[in-house]
């Protein structure tokens, strides 16, 4: 933790910022260990000095946990406190998230008035490359979504309802090491498999449909994103070949993501042969994001990330995917990791089409 500090203090200075008011909760926990909702308190920081302002339902807990050189304020006035911290003439730029609320905003620019400098994904930025233990963690959380789909696959049967099998899986990853999921997990059969983010619905499983299942669960607060599509009974030619399509443009994906890479150029590179082989209209989102404790971080892939740079230690999904509306639809999904040789794909359930 003190290495993250040390590089999002440097980033400060590098900045012009003589300090920075953290509100994102997943940025709070990065630096500092606090595991608040949102809304529950904001981070002070200098180049010198942080200050953790929180309010008393997490008095005990932080008095124990918090490292020693983070300071603690407890209040309900999180940015009256902030602004106690942060007077004085040598407070001249103290900068702040784009992406606070315009409510939020209001209350820190009646605060810190001219001194209040906007900055994009600072801490964000910082997050994107992972460190060895949260690679780890990442590693142990990606296993564990590896073999709840191979036992999921186990279970499936025709007549089950979408949501039967969302709650199978949902209590397999629970009992098994995960804390919860990190979205609603999606399970989308035949005709509504072309939904690419279509809810788990009463619709009962059917001979002959596509299944897609998308799902991501925390272990040990760190995130996985897997999605796999499987078939119950022959789904027809033109589904299984719309697989092997997606299959081939994730494994040309694959084959160009390494540090310096780009986000479109890596997009691209699937998209280009999903539209070669005619179904490129088909293809309605971008091709991959960042995972971490936050379910979408940065980089991405797609065609409008170029400026989005691949680098050592980025853990990344790669998700492909067409959709023929009132037909069906295929995606698969893995995450893997950026190494200095090119990527590690830390995702092993198995990819090629499952007919059961």
């Amino acid at each position: 933790m003190n290495q993250r500090i040390s590089r999002f203090q440097k980033t400060m200075a590098q900045l012009g910022l003589d300090a920075f008011i953290v509100t994102n909760p997943f940025s709070l926990e990065y630096l500092t260990g606090f595991q608040g909702l949102p809304g529950d308190g904001c981070l002070a920081a200098t180049p010198n000095s942080l200050t953790l302002i929180t309010d008393a339902r997490y008095q005990v807990e932080l008095e124990s946990s918090l490292p020693k050189d983070i300071n603690l304020e407890i209040t309900r006035d999180y940015y009256e406190v902030a602004h106690k911290v942060l007077t004085g003439p040598k407070f001249q730029r103290v900068g702040f998230e784009t992406s606070v609320s315009f409510q939020l905003y209001q209350t820190l620019s009646k605060l810190f008035g001219d001194a209040l400098i906007a900055e994009n994904g600072v801490v964000e930025k910082l997050r994107e490359v992972k460190d060895a233990d949260e690679v780890a963690t990442l590693r142990k959380s990606t296993a564990l979504a590896s073999e709840g789909f191979n036992e999921l696959i186990k279970h499936v049967r025709i007549g089950q309802t979408e949501r039967q099998v969302s709650n199978w899986l949902n209590n397999w990853m629970l009992e098994h090491g995960a804390e919860k999921p990190s979205f609603d997990t999606i399970v989308a059969s035949g005709y509504r498999s072309a939904l690419p983010h279509g809810s788990a619905s009463a619709k009962q499983l059917e001979k002959g449909d596509m299944v897609t299942v998308d799902f991501g669960f925390y272990v040990d607060r760190y995130t996985s994103d897997c999605t796999r599509t499987f078939a119950l009974g022959d789904p027809g030619d033109e589904l299984k070949k719309i697989h092997r399509i997606v299959y081939n443009a994730q494994e040309l994906m694959f084959d160009v993501i390494k540090p310096g890479a780009n986000g479109q150029e890596v997009d691209a590179a699937g998209r280009d042969y999903i539209a070669k082989q005619g179904y490129g209209k088909y293809y309605e989102h971008g091709s991959g994001h960042g995972i971490g404790l936050d379910i979408h971080e940065g980089p991405n892939f797609g065609p409008r990330w170029k400026s989005n740079i691949s680098e050592v230690n980025n853990v990344m999904t790669v998700e492909p995917g067409i959709y023929l509306p009132g037909v069906g639809g295929v995606r698969i999904e893995d995450d893997l990791l950026i190494t200095a040789q090119g990527n590690e794909r830390l995702t092993t359930a198995p990819r090629k089409l499952i007919i059961l």
